[in-house]
C-alpha cells in the first residue's frame, strides 16, 4: 500500500510540475512571444520586408525563411554601415533598430508581414558606392569615414565607413575596426576643424574679433609652454587667421574667452552628448570640462589636448552654420526629413562662419583649381596623434541652394586634410551635384 501511495504522490508531483511549467510558458509566451518570434523570425515563412534607399535599390530584405542582401556585393559592402546585418555584429546599422518594427505579432498565428513592411532611406546607394570606392583607392588598409547630407531637409544621402565588409560573404578576412561604423560610433582627435568652433564664440563673445590682428612667428608661449604652429604667419586678421589654420591666433583666442565659456558653445553645440539619428545612439566627444591651466586650454582651442568629436555631431554644426543657423535634424528615413527644426546659432553667428569659411576656401585652397564649380565653404584639419602621424580632415557644405549638401570626411592617419581628405570630397561633391537631386523644404 505504502509503495502506491508513494506513487500516486510522485505520479501527482510530476503533474503539478507540468502544470506550473506550462503555465509559466504560457505567461512568457503572452509576456515576450513578441521579442521570441521577430528574433527568430528567419524560422517563419509568412514574414516579409523591404529595406531600400531612396531610389528603390533593394538593400536587405527577409521572408520566405530567409534574411537577404542586395544581390550585388559591391553595393553589400558599400552600404553595410547603413544596412548593419541580422545578427547585430554592427550596432550601428538601420537593420539593428527598424528591423522588428517592420513586421507584426500575434500571440495566435506568430510573426507576419506587417501593413507597411517597406522602409525606404534617405541613403542613396549609388552615393555610397562611389564614396566607398574613392576611401579605397587610397589603399587597401585605409580607415576613415565620409558623411554627405541635404542641410535643408536633413536627409542623409551618403553614409560609409571602412574598413569594411561583404555581410554575405562569411569567410572574409576581417580587417580590425571593420565592425565600427566611424560615422556614428566613434570619435576623433579634431586638430583644425575644431577651431570653427573656437570661431563661432568669438563672434559671439569678442566684441572686436573681426577688428583684432594676431601676430605668429612659428611659436608662441603661453605660461612657459610653446604653441607650435605650422607656419609664421606675421600679422593676420581673424579671418586670415583662420584661413592660415594659425594655432597661435587661436589657441590666444581660446585663453581669451576662458574656459568656462569655451566648455559652455562646445556643451551648446552638443559636441559632448551622444545624439540620436533615427533611433541609432550615436558617439559622445570630449572635451577638458574641469580647470585646467592656459597651455592646455589654448591647445584644446585648436582642436588637441584631450578633444575628442564624433562625425556626426560636426556633421550637425555644419548643417547649422550652411542653412543660416537652423537646424534640420539628420535622419536616414526618407519619411522623416524636414521633421524637426530648431535654432542652433543666432542667423549672424552662421552667416559670418560661412563667410569665413568661404574665404578658406578661395585665399588658401586654391578654390577654382581644386573644387572647380563648387560654392564651397570648408575647413581642413589635420589632426596630430603624438606618434607623427596625423587625421585627415576635411569638413564643410556648398553655399547652393540647388546643391544643399553638407559633408564631413576623414581619413584616420592620413596626413594632410587638404591633400588627402579634400580630393577625395571634391570627386564626392563634383558626382552628388551630377547625379543627386535634392529636395528643398
Amino acid at each position: 500500500m505504502r509503495k502506491i501511495t508513494n506513487r500516486a504522490f510522485s505520479l501527482l508531483l510530476i503533474a503539478a510540475l507540468v502544470v506550473c511549467g506550462m503555465g509559466f510558458y504560457l505567461v512568457e509566451y503572452v509576456d515576450r512571444g513578441q521579442d521570441w518570434a521577430l528574433y527568430f523570425s528567419r524560422v517563419n515563412s509568412g514574414s516579409s520586408g523591404l529595406l531600400l534607399d531612396r531610389n528603390g535599390q533593394m538593400l536587405a530584405s527577409f521572408g520566405q525563411s530567409r534574411e537577404d542582401f542586395s544581390p550585388d556585393a559591391h553595393v553589400r559592402t558599400a552600404n553595410y554601415h547603413v544596412t548593419g546585418d541580422y545578427w547585430g555584429r554592427t550596432g550601428a546599422g538601420v537593420l539593428s533598430r527598424y528591423w522588428s518594427g517592420m513586421q507584426e505579432f500575434s500571440i495566435f498565428t506568430g510573426t507576419t508581414k506587417a501593413e507597411d513592411s517597406v522602409l525606404t532611406l534617405s541613403i542613396d546607394s549609388r552615393l555610397n558606392e562611389y564614396i566607398y570606392d574613392r576611401l579605397m583607392a587610397l589603399g587597401e588598409d585605409t580607415k576613415g569615414m565620409m558623411l554627405l547630407s541635404n542641410y535643408k531637409t536633413g536627409e542623409i544621402l551618403g553614409l560609409v565607413s571602412v574598413p569594411s565588409t561583404d555581410p554575405l560573404d562569411t569567410e572574409a578576412e576581417l580587417k580590425d575596426g571593420t565592425y565600427i561604423n566611424r560615422c556614428l560610433s566613434a570619435s576623433f582627435i579634431p586638430g583644425s576643424v575644431f577651431k570653427l568652433i573656437t570661431a563661432a564664440a568669438a563672434i559671439e563673445q569678442i566684441e572686436d574679433i573681426n577688428e583684432m590682428e594676431f601676430y605668429c612667428e612659428g611659436e608662441y608661449e603661453i605660461a612657459g609652454v610653446p604653441i607650435i604652429c605650422t607656419g609664421s604667419h606675421y600679422t593676420q586678421t581673424f579671418e586670415q587667421a583662420l584661413s592660415n589654420s594659425c594655432n597661435v591666433a587661436f589657441a590666444q583666442i581660446a585663453v581669451m574667452l576662458g574656459q568656462d565659456t569655451m566648455v559652455d558653445y562646445v556643451t551648446k553645440y552638443g559636441f559632448l552628448d551622444s545624439h540620436e539619428l533615427s533611433g541609432i545612439n550615436t558617439a559622445a566627444g570630449s572635451y577638458p570640462t574641469d580647470f585646467v591651466g592656459d597651455p592646455e586650454l589654448g591647445w584644446s582651442g585648436i582642436g588637441q589636448s584631450t578633444d575628442m568629436v564624433c562625425p556626426y555631431s560636426m556633421l550637425r554644426f555644419l548643417c547649422a552654420v550652411a542653412n543660416g543657423g537652423q537646424l534640420l535634424e539628420p535622419t536616414l528615413i526618407l519619411e522623416d526629413s524636414q521633421a524637426e527644426s530648431s535654432r542652433f546659432m543666432d542667423a549672424s553667428t552662421a552667416d559670418r562662419l560661412k563667410q569665413m569659411m568661404n574665404y578658406n576656401v578661395v585665399d588658401h585652397y586654391s578654390g577654382e583649381e581644386n573644387f572647380p564649380g563648387l560654392k564651397l565653404c570648408a575647413k581642413t584639419g589635420t589632426a596630430e596623434l603624438g606618434d607623427g602621424a596625423s587625421h585627415a580632415w576635411f569638413v564643410g557644405f556648398l553655399a547652393d541652394e540647388e546643391h544643399s549638401f553638407a559633408f564631413v570626411t576623414l581619413v584616420e592617419r592620413g596626413g594632410y586634410g587638404l591633400s588627402t581628405s579634400g580630393p577625395i570630397t571634391n570627386d564626392v561633391l563634383q558626382w552628388a551635384v551630377e547625379n543627386i537631386k535634392v529636395e528643398k523644404q
